[in-house]
């Protein structure tokens, strides 16, 4: 077998794995993946999104209410990183998702390094961020595989600075809860 075939077949186990994952994100998430897919960030008829959002149990209006595209003259597009709000916060976020969620996470890990993605990482929690390095995954391989090299590097950066991410949020959160009960103790 040949170098080529066989990364040929790990991408393209990596590429089922990855797929199977899918199905434990939001629908709104699940929807974004696929408009990704089709589009990367750039427009799509409405009509397609709608069309999308029935198969994934979303709507349009939903996915705009979420924060993770724009509908406009016929037009959708996901919101680049750049257009998210710089004021957002998980925890009064109505409409959380996963999507949103790794876009907010690469968006600090550019701006500040480590420890700004760690400050998000620890207002999102665990478990909304473990599932937001899985979707870095699988987009990561979508970029991958259409060759969008400067999407692909972001996704690849959260991914590579993962275990320094958590490891900060995680430290972060032991220091919190160390002042806290410091404070419970002085009153």
């Amino acid at each position: 077998m040949t170098v080529r075939t066989a990364l040929a077949l790990i991408n393209q186990v990596l590429d089922e794995v990855l797929a199977e994952q899918e199905g434990e994100f939001d629908g709104d998430t699940r929807w974004a993946i696929s408009w990704f897919e089709q589009f990367g960030i750039e427009s799509g008829p409405y009509g397609d999104a709608e069309t999308l959002s029935k198969a994934k149990n979303t709507a349009v209006s939903g996915l705009v209410e979420a924060g993770i595209i724009e509908a406009r003259r016929g037009k959708v597009r996901l919101l680049p990183r750049d257009d998210l709000p710089d004021d957002w916060d998980p925890a009064t976020d109505k409409r959380l998702t996963v999507w949103e969620s790794t876009q907010h996470l690469i968006r600090a890990l550019e701006k500040d390094g480590e420890r700004g993605a760690a400050v998000i990482l620890r207002r999102l929690g665990a478990g909304m961020g473990e599932s937001a390095r899985d979707l870095a995954y699988r987009l990561y391989a979508v970029c991958d595989r259409m060759k969008w090299a400067k999407e692909a590097l972001a996704y690849n950066s959260l991914i590579i600075s993962w275990p320094e991410i958590a490891s900060l949020a995680h430290k972060a959160e032991q220091r919190a809860r160390a002042e806290k009960l410091f404070f419970e103790e002085e009153e």
